[in-house]
């Protein structure tokens, strides 16, 4: 089981506002705040940025996290809210049976090329 995972961000206060946007509607919000790296979370941050302001512009650079929502609602919200907060869609909403026949997602690119996931089960697809 994985506990917490960071990504890279070039702007901390951007980076910070795009998140909180994108991952509200997924039950996230920022949880603690350090110099130089911000902690998102439901229950404990297990979901940092770390500033690094010499990252290269490197779009979908490889990174990949994927956010596990409870309804298909939650997987369209977040990828409106991340669009509207900046991102760039790399796949809108929608079923993916390539993965699974049930397997419905969503994915971004955030401001600095990190590919971000949501994605549900559906039960009846």
């Amino acid at each position: 089981m994985i506990d917490h995972i960071s990504i890279p961000v070039r702007d901390l206060a951007a980076s910070t506002r795009f998140y909180e946007a994108a991952l509200a509607p997924l039950g996230y919000a920022r949880m603690l705040e350090k110099p130089g790296t911000i902690g998102f979370g439901k229950k404990y941050p297990d979901f940092w940025l770390n500033e690094r302001p010499a990252l290269n512009d490197a779009p979908n650079n490889g990174s990949h996290v994927c956010f596990r929502a409870s309804e298909k609602e939650m997987v369209d919200r977040f990828h409106a809210a991340a669009l509207s907060a900046g991102g760039k869609s790399a796949g809108a909403p929608g079923l993916r049976p390539q993965y699974h026949e049930t397997y419905y997602a969503a994915f971004i690119l955030d401001p600095d090329g990190n590919r971000i996931e949501a994605v549900t089960f559906l039960r009846n697809p």
